[in-house]
């Protein structure tokens, strides 16, 4: 699978930079805001979900009601606090094994793009120094539908100017892999089989892929991609 795919398509939180954490101190500060606690639990969640559907369970989970106006300032505190943490991202936060990952891509010609509902994405990217190891960015700004619904990998296949049958999603979502399996790719998960099982293959992290990680897997006998 992964031999034969000629577009890459990542999503960002997770896979390539565990941003999740200060997505979640940014919504567990508007809930105390709010009146009531948000627990890590709930942030699950979230994972994958859109800023707006993300407020809309955060509301749900400690009883709040809001109007469309209210709920769009909610969102706008909500992001400016994850901003102020996020401006501090150095790239020494990139996750094991990703930046190794997608430069090898880059060495044997796959076209790589980002699909990920972050608004802030291109900034992070940024932050990490990684923005030149894309050819395309697909994210919330370009794209309006909550995975799992297909539209940001679809949109990020065309990006690259392939058929989605042709590239494989990295996604550390439930919902990622159903939006990734939906738009016609086969994807790897990046995380818990448990909750991953339906992707193609899952592996702990990007790190598992990289060609020192297969070639000792190979060595060892564990290898079975």
């Amino acid at each position: 699978m992964l031999q034969t795919m000629k577009g890459a398509i990542f999503d960002l939180d997770g896979v390539i930079v565990d941003t999740a954490k200060y997505h979640y101190l940014a919504w567990r500060a508007l809930a105390e805001r709010l009146g009531f606690e948000f627990t890590e639990a709930d942030n699950e969640r979230l994972k994958g979900v859109s800023r707006m559907e993300s407020l809309r369970i955060l509301l749900e989970v400690g009883g709040v009601t809001a109007t469309e106006a209210e709920r769009e300032k909610m969102a706008e505190m909500k992001n400016n606090e994850y901003v102020d943490y996020i401006s501090r991202l150095e790239p020494s936060e990139i996750l094991p094994g990703a930046r190794e990952y997608l430069l090898e891509l880059r060495e044997q010609g796959v076209k790589i793009a980002l699909g990920s509902a972050s608004k802030n994405a291109a900034f992070i990217l940024a932050r990490l120094g990684i923005s030149d190891l894309f050819d395309a960015v697909i994210d919330g700004t370009k794209v309006s539908k909550a995975k799992p619904d297909p539209e940001v990998f679809l949109a990020a296949s065309a990006a690259l100017g392939l058929p989605p049958s042709e590239c494989v999603v990295f996604e550390d979502a439930e919902a990622g892999v159903q939006a990734g399996q939906a738009a016609g790719c086969r994807v790897v998960g990046i995380g818990n089989p448990a909750i991953l099982g339906a992707a193609d293959l899952v592996v702990s992290g990007l790190n598992e892929l990289t060609s020192q990680s297969i070639s000792k897997a190979r060595n060892q006998g564990t290898y079975n991609n």
